[in-house]
C-alpha cells in the first residue's frame, strides 16, 4: 500500500487555483524559531522590536495557551501578522492539534486573514502521513479560494511514539513539508518515559564506568535521552530534503545546559532550535551560526579542491571529496548567516 502520490502527480497542486508546490524547501536562515504567545498583549506589542533579532517569529496557539484563551490567541496572531512587515524574518504559527476543537478554525481564519504573509504552519502531534495529507489538501483549497501567490509549508512536530514509528512516511508525505522538530515533553509522556524535564538530559540516565582494579569510586556519565530519536528524525529529514530542528529546552535558568543541548543537535545535523525565552535567542545564534575557525578551514578545503575532486593535504591531514562536501555544507550555512548578520560576515571574511 502506497502512502504518497504517484511521481508524475507529486508536484501537482491539490486544488484548482492553488499555487504549484515548491520543488525544494526555500533556502532561508532559521537558526531559531522564537515562540510568541499572541494572546499576551504586552508581548504582542513588542513583536516589532523582536522581528530583527530572530530568524523566525512563531505565534503559538497550542500548548501553554489556556483553553479559554485559544480564540484570543488566534485573533492576536492575526493582529500581529497584519501589523508588521517581517522582511527576511519568517512568520509561522503553531496551530492546535488536529483532534482538538480549535484546529479547523485556526486554519480557516488565519489563512483567510493573513495567508499571503504566512510561511509555515507548525502541526503538533503528527502521528503519520494521514495528518499531513489532511492539512495539505485543506491548505491547497484555501490557497485557491483566497488566491494566495505561494504555498504555505507544513512543519511537523515529532512528539508521539506512533509519530516516531512513522517518521519516514511523514517526511515523504507531501512536497509541502518544510521539516520536523523534536517535541521531547509530549514524546516522553507518549512513551511512558520517567522524566518531567522538557528537553535536555536526566541525571539518572547514564553509563556507570567499570570498577578499577583496586575498587574505589566508579565514574557515572550522564547520557542524552533524545539521541536515538533525534538521529532518526535527522535521517528522515535529510533523506527527503527537509529541515530538522531541536525543539524546546524548558529550564530557562540553565543557559549552559541549553547551549550544550543545542550544540549536540547542531552537530547531529539540526539547522535550528526553538527559543521559548529571550535569553535563548543569543544561545541559538551562537550555536547555529558556526565557529569562524571552522569556516576558515572549510574555505581552505574548497580553495585547495575547487571542483571537489582529487585530494589535498592541509595541515598534515588528507582532504578528499567527502571532506569537500562537508566543507561545502559549512560554507553554504556561513553564507546564509553572513547575509543576515553583519558581525558574523566580518568574522567569516565573506
Amino acid at each position: 500500500m502506497t502512502t504518497s502520490r504517484a511521481p508524475a502527480r507529486h508536484f501537482a497542486p491539490l486544488a484548482i487555483g492553488a499555487p504549484e508546490p515548491f520543488r525544494q524547501v526555500p533556502v532561508r536562515l532559521e537558526r531559531m524559531i522564537h515562540f510568541v504567545p499572541p494572546h499576551n498583549e504586552k508581548i504582542r506589542a513588542r513583536v516589532g522590536e523582536l522581528i530583527p533579532q530572530v530568524d523566525v517569529v512563531l505565534g503559538n496557539l497550542e500548548d501553554a495557551v489556556p483553553a479559554d484563551a485559544k480564540v484570543a490567541a488566534r485573533r492576536g496572531f492575526i493582529e500581529l501578522a497584519r501589523a508588521h512587515d517581517f522582511g527576511p524574518t519568517g512568520l509561522w504559527t503553531r496551530i492546535n492539534a488536529l483532534n482538538s476543537p480549535w484546529a479547523l478554525d485556526d486554519i480557516l481564519e488565519i489563512v483567510a486573514a493573513v495567508g499571503a504573509k504566512l510561511d509555515v504552519v507548525m502541526l503538533p502531534k503528527v502521528e503519520g502521513p494521514w495528518d499531513i495529507h489532511y492539512l495539505d489538501q485543506l491548505l491547497a483549497q484555501l490557497e485557491g479560494k483566497h488566491a494566495l501567490p505561494r504555498p504555505i509549508l507544513i512543519h511537523a512536530i515529532l512528539e508521539t511514539a506512533e509519530g516516531v514509528n512513522n517518521v519516514e512516511a511523514i517526511a515523504r508525505a507531501s512536497p509541502r513539508m518544510h521539516g520536523m522538530s523534536l517535541g521531547p515533553a509530549d514524546l516522553a509522556a507518549s512513551r511512558g518515559m520517567k522524566t518531567t524535564r522538557v528537553g535536555g538530559g536526566h541525571p539518572s540516565y547514564g553509563v556507570l564506568a567499570d570498577p578499577g582494579p583496586g575498587g574505589g569510586t566508579r565514574n557515572f556519565y550522564q547520557q542524552d535521552l533524545w539521541h536515538y530519536t533525534l538521529a532518526r528524525m535527522v535521517d528522515a529529514c535529510m533523506a527527503f530534503g527537509l529541515k530538522p530542528f531541536y525543539g524546546p529546552f524548558g529550564d530557562f535558568s540553565d543557559a549552559a545546559a541549553c547551549e550544550a543541548q543545542f550544540r549536540n543537535a547542531f552537530l547531529h545535523g539540526c539547522v535550528g532550535a526553538w527559543t521559548l525565552h529571550p535569553t535563548q535567542i543569543d544561545i541559538a545564534k551562537r550555536v547555529f551560526s558556526l565557529d569562524p575557525a571552522e569556516v576558515a578551514f572549510a574555505k581552505r578545503i574548497v580553495e585547495a579542491m575547487p571542483d571537489g575532486t582529487g585530494a589535498a593535504m592541509i595541515d598534515g591531514k588528507m582532504q578528499d571529496d567527502a571532506t569537500w562536501k562537508q566543507a561545502k555544507v559549512i560554507l553554504d550555512l556561513a553564507t546564509l548567516v553572513a547575509a543576515r548578520d553583519p558581525e558574523r560576515r566580518a568574522l567569516y571574511g565573506l
